[in-house]
């Protein structure tokens, strides 16, 4: 018969337990029983003998063993399995097996009742409420006629291996996962935009609730990137690690681990952060942080190398990333720099095959990139001057030193160019084209000026001298006073020149000044126009101003004003046909005074009137004409009502004449 089965002082009730009928089951069957109830303990069996010493083996082993009656009753269990539950003596005497063990599945206790041997993984309930997983063994312990009498349960606490388990497969899969976003993050072009995406991986992977790459220096938090599940929609990342922050700061290159976070969520349930540091071949880029359940499983070792190997593979990333952003600001600034040039660009081999061509829409060698690139540069400008920067017989010093080529034109273009030669290699070089168009018209009107200057400033001096001598010969009182008139006349021509010149040189050095104040425009009109009366008598040209006598009161400079309007009256008198009319008129307003002064002479080209007002700048009908003229008047008049807060405008026809537009401001 079965000796009591309860262990000494650890069992709920001290009772006897029940006999078991006499049983003979056959050898295999007897020996299989046996190794089942012993397995995992290392024990030995007593005895067989139709009866067992079941206590020594059932008090000693480490497994937890339960003994149910046929109807699912506990009729008995050992220290191990009450410790494990959580139960105190007394407490599941006569208890109901389907619910303590959890057996109300019908088809587990078919399985069980069916088979007399059975294995199986199984959740058990403590009495705390919680689960533990255990593997459950079974055996079915029959009676003299082979029906069940008890079923013994041995029950394994595997939670543990279940978890690391879980953890291996976790981390197996977070590898994977993360390995798979890392190369696709490095494989895009914009590593910046995806960082959040893999931020997400990385935490579904791991299993957390949060992520974040974030820096903190001298005290001051920034989240560069972050992700939340969406499940805890209230997490706030800045405000769980601004209590940390003097700790981030001052030790950028250490790992924290810190339980209970605070956090502003309505979720009890707590939280935890690892701040893994972000480190690149160029130094630190700040921190990752992982934000956790409560659950210290989280963070093993196998756990925590992955994610430090993330955190590794996200500074390579942010590293990279600051690589290309670096080249991309390079880039950017050297084509800032090479939009704003003026110039022409060329990047040619040494066959003269263009590899770059870069041009700005204004200059006049602009040509669509897509046109220029890839064609050579001797069919572009032909060989004579392509020539001459690459010989189409090239030799060993051809990309050693710069070349230059100045003053050149192109076929089917107008202007003036210069182009310089710079090696960047032995087999490639940068052309730069410089239009000098401009230029080279201001040298030849300095050219010019200079030839007009040099004779106008001789002919007055040759005269006075002539006049000089004629005098000193002796002559008539009416050839006396002819030739002390011409002489006169020749010494004010040149007077007037010198002065011009003079006040060109003051403007172009900013010493001109005027002093503005309140006057009446119609009296320095008149004056002027007396001034310019004797020239136009001469050619019988009549001067008029209309209207004349009411006031107009403006803000400007007696003597700028009166060099202004001389000029260009006696310019309107020099350039009309004889017996013609030069018209001063006056328009004002509330703002300002407008006065118009017009001649019926040459006109203007449309060519010439951008360059009218520029320096020794004459017009080419003008010149045709051979009306003389220093080219620096409309210059110096321009120059005046600028300082005045003025303003000229013309506008012109050929052969009809020309009106002259000035504006003043109202006093």
């Amino acid at each position: 018969m079965w000796r009591s089965l309860t262990a000494q002082g650890d069992v709920a009730s001290r009772q006897p337990c029940p006999t078991f009928p006499q049983m003979t089951p056959p050898m295999d069957e007897k020996t299989a029983h046996f190794k089942n109830i012993s397995s995992g303990a290392g024990l030995q069996v007593a005895s067989w003998n139709g009866e067992l010493d079941y206590r020594a083996l059932f008090e000693q082993t480490g497994d937890c063993v339960f003994i149910v009656s046929s109807d699912m009753k506990i009729v008995a269990l050992n220290p191990q399995a009450s410790r494990l539950l959580g139960y105190s003596a007394g407490e599941l005497t006569d208890a109901s097996a389907e619910a303590l063990l959890s057996l109300d599945e019908p088809s587990r206790r078919e399985m069980i009742f069916k088979r007399r041997v059975n294995t199986f993984e199984h959740n058990l309930r403590k009495k705390d409420g919680s689960t533990l997983q255990v593997e459950m063994t079974s055996s079915l312990v029959m009676d003299g006629g082979e029906k069940p009498a008890y079923i013994q349960f041995i029950a394994r606490d595997i939670s543990e291996r279940k978890q690391n388990e879980r953890m291996m497969k976790r981390n197996m899969r977070a590898q994977s996962v993360i390995g798979e976003v890392t190369a696709a993050l490095f494989r895009s072009s914009n590593i910046e935009g995806r960082m959040s995406e893999a931020l997400e991986s990385l935490g579904y992977a791991v299993g957390v609730f949060g992520a974040v790459i974030f820096e903190a220096k001298n005290s001051t938090l920034r989240i560069r990137h972050q992700w939340v599940d969406p499940t805890v929609p209230e997490f706030d990342a800045e405000s769980a690690l601004l209590p940390f922050l003097d700790s981030l700061s001052a030790f950028p290159d250490r790992v924290f681990s810190i339980p209970n976070i605070p956090q502003k969520t309505s979720d009890s349930q707590g939280a935890a952060l690892l701040a893994v540091p972000i480190q690149g071949a160029l130094g630190m880029w700040g921190f990752l942080g992982l934000f956790d359940r409560e659950d210290r499983l989280s963070w093993l070792p196998s756990s925590f190398d992955i994610v430090q190997t993330t955190a590794n593979l996200l500074g390579a990333a942010i590293e990279r990333m600051h690589y290309e952003e670096t080249l991309r600001l390079s880039e950017r600034r050297n084509r800032i720099i090479v939009d704003a040039l003026p110039d022409l660009l060329l990047r040619v081999d040494r066959s003269g095959r263009i590899f770059d061509y870069n041009a700005g829409t204004a200059h006049a060698l602009y040509l669509d990139p897509a046109r220029a690139i890839g064609r050579n540069l001797h069919e572009l400008w032909g060989g004579e001057i392509a020539g001459k920067l690459l010989p189409r017989i090239p030799d060993e010093t051809l990309f050693i030193q710069p070349r230059t080529v100045e003053n050149f034109n192109l076929p089917g273009h107008e202007g003036v160019f210069e182009a310089r030669l710079f090696p960047l290699s032995k087999l490639e070089a940068l052309i730069l084209v410089r239009d000098i168009t401009e230029q080279a018209r201001l040298n030849q009107m300095k050219s010019d000026f200079i030839n007009w200057a040099s004779h106008e400033l001789r002919t007055p001096l040759t005269s006075a001298i002539l006049m000089t001598e004629l005098l000193r010969q002796g002559c008539t009182p009416e050839e006396t006073e002819e030739y002390l008139a011409t002489l006169s006349n020749e010494l004010n021509r040149q007077k007037n020149l010198i002065n011009e010149l003079l006040m060109a040189g003051r403007l172009e050095h900013g010493a001109l000044r005027v002093e503005t104040t309140s006057l009446d425009l119609v009296p320095i009109l008149k004056e002027s126009m007396s001034a310019v009366k004797p020239i136009a008598k001469k050619r019988n040209i009549h001067i008029s101003l209309s209207p004349s006598a009411q006031p107009c009161p403006i803000w400007g400079d007696v003597s700028a004003l009166h060099q202004v309007f001389i000029n260009l009256i006696s310019n309107a008198v020099k350039f009309s046909p004889e017996g013609g009319d030069v018209t001063l008129r006056l328009e004002r307003n509330d703002k300002e005074t407008r006065v118009f002064i017009s001649d019926s002479g040459l006109g203007i080209p449309t060519d010439a009137l951008p360059h009218l007002f520029e320096r020794f700048y004459r017009a080419r009908n003008v010149t045709a004409a051979e009306i003389p003229g220093s080219g620096i008047g409309l210059y110096i008049v321009k120059s005046i009502l600028k300082e005045l807060d003025g303003a000229i405008a013309v506008d012109s026809k050929l052969s009809e004449g020309t009106t002259f537009t000035v504006t003043l401001k109202n006093a």
